[in-house]
């Protein structure tokens, strides 16, 4: 089979999967309460209550020195006023990337449910404080992880960084209460954040909180799907 018979194979593959098969709860946008985060916590609840694998689980997407998107998957740590919060190494691209350009968004996606939650805004660090109470919360293995790798560059030898790893194990294990300076949280304060429950038909229900400035009032608009 050549290239182009296996495009043409993926192709018809693709076509052939279901998405948005419900059925799937519809909420009533109407009663939704005042703030995003209200509103978020309602439906990560939900999530959880309806045993949804990985429900902290989203998408970061920044953009590089060139203006470039950039995407990965993290674990939202924690969400309050000032925002929803992610853990990084200050050296990463995404820390490199974030001290650049604060501007982010997130999305956090339920397939089995049917919803999105869309959400853009500025990544402001959060104090050492917060940054240490983190990295102390981690397990012992993830600690020695984050201390061991050096993250997204080129790995030549496996061995290499198995040693790495083990010599950083031994130094938890010596000093739990060590911390690492190249840990930062941050906090994504939104400007917008979007609710989508998606439909088998495509007539999805969105609705939109957007904020002027302070985040203290929020407006909310129902879009088209």
């Amino acid at each position: 089979m050549d290239i182009s018979q296996s495009y043409s194979a993926v192709q018809k593959l693709l076509r052939g999967l279901p998405s948005l098969k419900g059925p799937f709860e519809s909420p009533d946008l109407t009663t939704f309460p005042p703030t995003p985060h209200e509103a978020f916590i309602n439906w990560l609840q939900f999530a959880i209550n309806g045993d949804i694998k990985e429900p902290h689980s989203m998408t970061l997407s920044t953009v590089d020195e060139d203006g470039c998107p950039d995407a990965r998957v993290l674990i939202l740590k924690n969400l309050d006023e000032r925002g929803w919060h992610f853990a990084i190494k200050a050296d990463s691209p995404k820390g490199r990337q974030i001290m650049t350009n604060p501007a982010v968004a997130l999305n956090f996606y339920w397939p089995q449910l049917g919803r999105q939650v869309r959400i853009r805004g500025k990544a402001v660090q959060l104090p050492v404080e917060d940054c240490a109470q983190d990295f102390l919360e981690r397990p012992a293995g993830s600690k020695a992880t984050a201390l061991a790798s050096r993250q997204s560059a080129i790995l030549d030898n496996r061995a290499t960084l198995d040693e790495r790893f083990r010599e950083a194990s031994k130094k938890i294990a010596a000093d739990p209460g060590y911390v690492s300076e190249n840990w930062q949280v941050y906090a994504v304060g939104p400007r917008s954040v979007e609710f989508l429950q998606g439909a088998t038909d495509r007539m999805h229900q969105r609705l939109r909180y957007e904020t002027s400035g302070s985040g203290e009032h929020w407006i909310q608009q129902m879009l088209y799907p």
